[in-house]
Formats: structure tokens, sequence, C-alpha cells
């Protein structure tokens, strides 16, 4: 098991942040996963360790993946996010996510928040200007912004890739970037349109953002996929970011000028201001509305984002970028990110969790059918720190019957039964710290790595160990058999039955984090009601003669296997769905195309001038690894050699390319696609059968000319 050091700064509050999710559509389990339920387990320890903390969350409610999804489901978008927004907060608060306030960023104080952000940096000249093309529908007559667009990915040449990231493969893109981009509104291919734009220059504060990244990393606390993630944006060079864009819903930009009108700001500047927003709003509810200055405005306050590892950029560097700009001139400083305890991937039966493919076991739909606590124990133990893991039915199923009913819940029925059956629903004697010791040297060290684990956000650790102490407590009742002894030592069978009964109130608290509704079923039945703290679990709690509640039940029910079959058959139903969907779409691609695309706009021959095509001869070919339709070609070109990139690889070997003679772009900027700079772009012709002919000219002396 891992082991990071310790925090070495002492903060008087901590302020833990879970990732927004977008309020178009259910939660799945992946959700879960990364971001609400590590944190809640976080969270209520802290709470039990009586350290002050306070968990903010909410919905990120604007952009256009609401505005797409409002209008495939013929609503407003209002309408749609107002749907979802209680949708996720009915069912986080089902599962036992205890927020402290749950907010939404189409709330007025969240747009006032962000407006006042924006205006402050407008005023200090921080952003920058620019008139840039844009993709623009002219049947729509609109422009679009990234989410409108869809093409094929130049990495890893998914089909399907939106224009501000491919589902896909994961990488962040510009719409620009996307072979064959169409709109999402018509169908047809956007053209590109001048624009004026505001960019927040996230290049400016490179160095600052390094040496920040390297005291975090000198901490020893963050993971080491974080460091990484953020070194290779860092390695990459960070450059201008737009922060407006050209739609109807989302925070207006607060400027009374010609060129402001129809922008708004962007969803990635706005919805990571969500978290100082949903503080002010939390600290308005319980009636000390400047509260929330001691959690953004003071060096005493410990910020924490739990996200998944997709949106490690936005918490690591843009966040942090922000807040530099507004502490800049300040005499307020916004705090920096502490720690961020970003998750891989949970996977579900050897599939990612992709609502667009349908590969999903929604939250919702799950806690109809099973109680919260298993999935919480279910996702605990399989929590992604380091790699991708993996939900499967059968684990959660032998998980639930094998740790949670056989393991924790046998114990604590048996324990409380036989007090109530044999001793009269009272603590039949004393439980001495000697008593306790005797439990032995292997039990107080799992208490102390439990601690240890929590600390370093080790929450897949802390499971774990806490179900050891579990089938310790099982050990301890097994061998020492009251039900044996009663008759011939009953003073023996009440030592043990009291020892046993303090282990039940341990587990009660060692397990609320996790279990929470399970922990409350324990201290029911031991008839526990005044407030508990953390280290009540090191030491015997329940004093001879405390009385019981009376009550027993059985903790966990058994899952049968019909309904494990009846989800794995789901599954099955969804993943063969979503291959028929694309064998279909592969199908249409074959077919022979009956229409020829439209001619694009007229050009001036000045603008076909700034056009540079080049006789280039093919050096070498070879395939990219991880993308099955990328050549790496090496090519002469006049006195030069150049690495172009060519989504080829489906219609020609690495061996077929060499030797071609091809006409490529020569002046087209370059561009790094899997890490490897493409300097340049080959012709081809795509046929009826939807095959590429790669432009070929044939003749001595060609190489390096000009086609004219």
């Amino acid at each position: 098991m891992q082991r990071h050091r310790m925090p070495s700064k002492k903060f008087k509050r901590t302020l833990v942040t879970t990732a927004l999710p977008y309020a178009n559509g259910a939660l799945h389990l992946g959700h879960c996963a990364g971001t609400f339920i590590p944190a809640d387990i976080f969270v209520r320890y802290k709470r039990l360790c009586r350290e002050e903390i306070i968990h903010i969350g909410g919905s990120d409610e604007h952009g256009a993946a609401i505005t797409i999804a409002a209008e495939k489901a013929g609503i407003s978008p209002q309408s749609l996010v107002d749907k979802y927004h209680q949708m996720h907060k009915d069912a986080l608060q089902k599962l036992g996510i205890a927020f402290d306030h749950f907010s939404r960023t189409s709330n007025p104080i969240h747009h006032q928040t962000t407006q006042e952000f924006f205006l402050d940096m407008e005023r200090k000249g921080i952003f920058v200007k620019k008139v840039e093309k844009q993709f623009y529908d002219e049947e729509a007559k609109m422009f679009l912004a990234d989410r409108y667009i869809v093409g094929t990915c130049p990495v890893c040449a998914h089909p399907e890739a939106n224009g501000d990231q491919c589902e896909n493969c994961g990488t962040y893109l510009s719409p620009t970037e996307l072979i064959n981009p169409k709109s999402k509104i018509s169908g047809k291919t956007p053209v590109l349109k001048e624009t004026l734009h505001w960019y927040f220059p996230l290049g400016r504060y490179q160095k600052a953002l390094e040496e920040f990244i390297n005291e975090r990393e000198a901490s020893g606390t963050w993971r080491q996929n974080v460091i990484n993630y953020a070194r290779s944006w860092l390695k990459e060079g960070l450059g201008d970011r737009a922060i407006t864009r050209d739609l109807d819903w989302g925070v207006k930009l607060p400027l009374e000028t010609e060129e402001a009108k129809g922008k708004v700001i962007y969803v990635w500047y706005d919805a990571v201001l969500g978290y100082i927003s949903a503080t002010k709003e939390w600290a308005q509810k319980i009636g000390q509305p400047e509260k929330w200055r001691e959690y953004w405005l003071s060096e005493d306050t410990r910020l924490i984002h739990f996200i998944g590892k997709d949106n490690v950029v936005f918490h690591a560097l843009m966040f942090p970028a922000m807040l530099m700009a507004k502490n800049d001139g300040s005499t307020e400083k916004y705090v920096l990110v502490d720690n961020i305890p970003a998750s891989e991937f949970m996977n579900i039966e050897g599939k990612k969790f992709s609502k667009s493919r349908g590969y999903a076991v929604y939250l919702h739909e799950f806690l109809e059918k099973f109680p919260a606590d298993t999935l919480r124990y279910a996702i605990a133990v399989n929590y992604p720190e380091t790699h991708d893991t993996e939900f499967s039915w059968k684990d959660f199923q032998n998980r639930t019957n094998g740790e949670l009913a056989d393991t924790l819940g046998n114990f604590v029925k048996r324990a409380v039964d036989f007090c109530n059956t044999r001793f009269g629903g009272s603590v039949p004697a004393e439980c001495t710290l000697e008593d306790w010791q005797a439990l032995g040297k292997e039990f107080h060290e799992l208490l102390q790595k439990i601690d240890e684990a929590y600390e370093g956000f080790h929450i897949r650790d802390a499971a774990f160990l806490t179900m050891e102490v579990a089938r310790h407590a099982n050990r301890y009742l097994t061998e020492t058999a009251p039900w044996k002894t009663y008759k011939e030592d009953p003073a023996k069978a009440a030592k043990s039955i009291a020892i046993s009964l303090n282990l039940c109130f341990t587990l009660g608290v060692l397990f609320e984090p996790i279990l929470p509704h399970t922990s409350r079923k324990i201290f029911d039945m031991l008839d526990i009601n005044s407030p508990i703290c953390w280290h009540d679990a090191k030491t015997p709690y329940l004093k001879a003669g405390h009385r019981l509640s009376g009550k027993s039940e059985i903790l966990f029910r058994k899952i049968e296997d019909r309904e494990i079959e009846a989800e794995l058959k789901k599954i099955d139903e969804l993943v063969k769905a979503a291959e028929a969907s694309e064998a279909k779409k592969q199908a249409d691609a074959q077919k022979p195309k009956s229409e020829i695309a439209p001619l694009k706009p007229q050009i001036t021959i000045e603008d076909f001038e700034k056009i540079d095509l080049r006789v280039g001869t093919v050096l070498a070919s070879e395939r990219v690894p991880k993308a099955d339709k990328l050549l790496k070609l090496r090519v002469k070109l006049g006195e030069e050699e150049r690495t172009i990139l060519s989504g080829i690889a489906e219609h020609y070997t690495p061996e077929e390319m060499v030797g071609k003679n091809i006409v490529v772009v020569a002046n087209l900027a370059p561009r790094k696609i899997r890490g490897i700079e493409s300097y340049g772009m080959l012709l081809a012709v795509e046929d009826a059968q939807g095959k590429l002919n790669v432009v070929e000219l044939h003749g001595e002396g060609l190489n390096g000319r000009a086609v004219k």
C-alpha cells in the first residue's frame, strides 16, 4: 500500500470541492468513483476528527453541451438544467453525499461572481483581444461553439470527436484541428468567419505555474499522475486561452460595447468560479454572509479539489492562474489549491463509462435496486487512485455478500443478538484498557494505518483496512465462542460479549465515512445518540450496564444471482447496440456517395497565392503507435526534410508510401499530434467508396517544385 507524506503545514480549516457535473444528463457510476464518493469519505473522516471542513459542489449549467441537449429534447436550456440539477441533487443525497452546499452555475450569485472576476481582469489589462476565424454555419446563421462541431480527431482518427475534446482518446482540441468538420445544427460543413474574442494569457503565468507545481511536487503529497499531466502541458508551453464564446446561454459579458454583444463567458472560465460563488451562497444560507472569506481569502485555509483525471489541467494550471491574476495588485489574496486527489477512470465490465455510447450504469437507477452503502463500498475498494479500475457486477455481488453481509453484518448481528437474548440487552461486563490492548498489536496497528490512509487520500487502502478490522472482530468472537462458554463460565462469556459490543461501536465509527447509513443502524442498535468522534474508536466506549436499544436487524441482504444476471444482460444489450450503431456508421461511410460536396465560398487569386503547394518525396513511412489511422511520413522537400502525419493508414501501408512524389501544403503551420510535430499536409481525394487516394505525380526532377 502506498504512503504519502502528511501535509507539512497545519491549517485552521479545509475547503473540499468536487468537480461540477454537466446538468445535461443523469449521473453515472463513473462520476461517483472519481469525485463524489472519495470526497465524501474524506470529508466525513475529517468531520469525525472534529476538524473544521466544508464540502462544496453543484451543477455546471452553461456551455454548448447544455444548449445542444436542450435542442435535442425540444425544451429551453433553463428547463433542461432545472431537471437535471434536481436529479443530481436527489441522487447524491440518496447516495449519502453530505454536501454543506450543492449549488448551480445558473444562479444569479454565480453570474455576479464571474462577471466581477472578468471586470477585475479587464480593468487590469490582463485579457488579450483577438480577431479570429471561427466556424460559422451559413444555413443556421450562427457562429458555432466548439461543442456544436463534430469531426474526425487528428490524433486517433475517431470520426465523432467534438470541437473541444475527443471522447475516444481524451485529447483537448480546437475546432479547426478537426478533419472534415460538420455543424451539429445543420449537418453542413461550416465556413471560417472572423469574430472578436477575449483571451486569458495563460502563457504569461507559465513561470509562476512551474514554480507552483515544483513546490507541490516537493511536498511529496501530490499524486504523480497530477504532476505528470501538469508538466506535460507546461513542457508544451502555455498559450492564450479564449474565455468568450458567441452564444446566447451563459454568463453575459458585462460590457456595454458593440463588440461584446451576443457573447458569453466561456464555460471553462466560469465553471471553476462556481466553487467560490457556491461558498458565498453557503455563507448566506447559514446567516453569515461574509464567512466565505475565511475559506477563500485566508492563508489558514486548505483548498482541496476532488476531480477525475480529465479535469486536471483546469484545476492544476488554469484555475490557479486565474487566481494569481485576481490576486495581482489586490490586498485580498485568494488561496491556491493545496492538493488535487485526481482519480483515474473507472470502467464497467471492460468498457469506459460513456453516456454517448451507452456504456453507463446510472446512479438513480442503481439506487432504485440496491442500497447506497453497497455502492459506496464497492467504489471505495475499487477506487482508481493510480490506475484505471473496473466496476464488475459479479465483484459487486461477491463483496456485498461476502464482506458486507458475512463479515461486517454477521458479526454485529451475532454480538447484539447474543447480548439481547442472554444478558437482557445490557453490556454484561466492563471492557478495560487491558482487555482492549489484549486484542493484539495487529489490531491497533490497523487503526493507525487507517488514519494514515485517509490523510494521504488513499481511499482504497482505508476501505480495505477497515474491513480487516471487521475480520479481526469476527475472528475474536468466533475464537472466544460465548455461546459455548455461557453455561460453564458466564463471566468469560460476558467479557467476550462486552468486548464484542465495543468492537461493534468501533466498527460503527470506522465505517461511518464509507457506510454512513449502516453506521447509523449500528449506533441505533447500540442506542448511541450522543455525538461521537474518530478517536472514540481507539478505546473502549460502552460501559458495563449500558442498555442497547433492543433493536436487531440484518445490515445487508444478500444479492441473488438473478439480479446480477439481469444487470449483465442489460450491459450486454447496450454494448451490442453501440457496436451495431458503430458498424452501421462505418458501413454508411463505405457506401458510394451520391452527393458531391458543395463548392466552398469563392476566394480571390491573392488568397490562393498564399498557399504554397510543393512536390515532396516520401523517404520513409511508419505507423504511429496507438493510432490506427495515422502514418508518420519522412518527406524530402527540396533541400529540407520534414515529418508529416497523415490519416491514411487504413488506405495505404507504410511500404506503399515510400518513394511516392506527393503534393504537400508546404506553408501550413506545424502542429503537434500525439507529441509528434507534423509540418505540412498532403493532398488526397476521397472516391465514391470512401477510399482516400493520395495525389501522386510522376516524372523526373519534381522534388521541391511548386505546383501551379
